[in-house]
């Protein structure tokens, strides 16, 4: 149910947080530049008006959200951290300390599934409003990049001891009585699979490996048979188990993790990191600073993600960019809608050295976009996604996105805000001066009474 009572539409007979706070701050700048009013528009037919609990405030979970991609938080440090922060309160429409944490760590999951993608493009979309002009630029820059997502790095033998834990847990929780449970065969195994690098023990750990895949196989199996009727409740697990233990080396389309099924393996050709098992990331960036476009992919050549990216732009934007350039990736695409694109190449003899001149400039200017993606990863919860599924993977995109232009903004109101401390604290230092050299000149003067 939508909210009778509104924490912005609280206030204190004593003091307020409006009336205590430094109104250069940059949160609290932010706090009055963002259309609080067209997420209420927006979100509140999703609730039920007269049944069900109480939902907590829209401004309240948009605000946290907000702040947790703009400062790099988890869900429960952002909600432990609003308790302890006045600015992040006042930011999320509170005008008064409230010394308790605003609502369970759980509850922003829900509420990212209830606003879903359209809700979280939203966000995005209002981002890009605060960043003004900068955000209207006529070139927009594409680029890739591989998300990774929260699994460890998979091998055979990783994926079938996962097997045979959840069988065995499957067979606890139906009372089920299997035909050996192999506890003590697994312990000796794992002696045999340690030092596989060494010449001596290279055979012994094959051969251990292809035992455990035969023990994981057995006991699949053995679970379906003895679960007769509530086999239907387990089928999709079982499946899964199933094309695991049946996948080859050269297979497509293989499963890396168990419980995110849906992750790609993407080879970017680093050195440092050949492969990486996530999803890929496009992302339309102005020369101005300001990311335009965010948008998720499985793992489609560059060339194939223009057109829904160049989209995104134009229904962020509402109008789409005159030009569009990219790396050599995006080759093979000349023009999609009314955007031309621009791709490295050799000049042709026929190009005026005008255009050759223009053609590097854009090319020089896309460079740009790679410490954005660093900055993205680093600063902003983009390097590892811990959201579920593919809808997590195409969230978290655009949330790191909004938060790398909210906080770009932050960053131009905090040079101010640094300037205004440093003139304050000059006042400060200077007046013990200003004070005996007021006294001296009364005490000289004949005239003081």
């Amino acid at each position: 149910m939508l909210e009778k009572s509104k924490i912005d539409g609280q206030s204190s007979l004593f003091f307020s947080l409006e009336s205590t706070l430094n109104h250069k701050h940059p949160l609290f700048i932010l706090a009055h530049k963002v259309d609080w009013d067209m997420f209420e528009k927006a979100f509140s037919p999703l609730y039920c008006p007269d049944n069900g609990r109480p939902a907590k405030p829209l401004r309240l979970m948009v605000g946290l959200l907000i702040l947790k991609h703009v400062r790099n938080l988890s869900d429960e440090s952002v909600v432990e951290q609003w308790s302890e922060n006045i600015y992040y309160q006042y930011f999320c429409g509170a005008q008064e300390f409230l010394p308790s944490e605003p609502c369970a760590a759980s509850e922003l999951v829900h509420f990212r599934h209830r606003i879903g993608e359209e809700g979280i493009e939203l966000i995005l979309k209002e981002s890009i409003r605060i960043n003004g002009k900068d955000g209207e630029d006529k070139d927009v820059y594409f680029d890739t990049t591989v998300q990774e997502k929260n699994i460890t790095f998979p091998t055979d033998d990783k994926l079938a001891k996962k097997i045979i834990k959840r069988c065995l847990k499957i067979a606890e929780e139906n009372d089920l009585t299997l035909r050996q449970t192999y506890t003590r065969t697994l312990k000796k195994l794992s002696y045999d699979q340690r030092f596989r690098n060494h010449p001596k023990n290279k055979g012994k750990a094959k051969k251990a490996d292809k035992k455990v895949k035969t023990i994981a196989g057995r006991l699949v199996r053995d679970v379906e048979r003895k679960l007769d009727d509530k086999a239907l409740d387990y089928r999709e697990i079982l499946e899964l188990f199933k094309r695991v233990l049946a996948q080859k080396r050269n297979d497509k389309n293989k499963i890396y993790s168990l419980h995110e099924p849906e992750v790609c393996c993407i080879s970017k050709g680093k050195e440092h990191k050949p492969y990486e098992f996530g999803n890929k990331a496009s992302f339309g960036w102005t020369a101005s600073g300001v990311i335009v476009g965010a948008l998720g992919f499985r793992n489609e050549y560059d060339g194939h993600t223009l057109d829904k990216s160049i989209e995104q732009v134009e229904r962020l934007r509402e109008s789409p960019p005159e030009n569009g350039i990219g790396d050599r990736g995006f080759r093979g695409r000349n023009k999609v809608g009314e955007t031309i694109i621009h791709i490295p190449k050799p000049f042709s003899k026929k190009l005026s050295a005008y255009m050759q001149r223009k053609q590097k400039k854009y090319f020089r200017k896309r460079a740009g976009i790679e410490p954005v993606i660093g900055h993205l990863k680093a600063d902003h919860r983009l390097s590892r996604n811990f959201y579920k599924g593919i809808f997590g993977d195409n969230i978290n995109i655009m949330l790191a996105a909004a938060g790398f232009n909210f906080k770009r903004m932050i960053n131009k109101w905090k040079v101010s805000f640094l300037s205004y401390l440093e003139q304050v604290f000059r006042t400060i230092t200077m007046m013990p001066n200003l004070i005996a050299i007021d006294n001296k000149i009364k005490n000289n003067s004949k005239w003081a009474f």
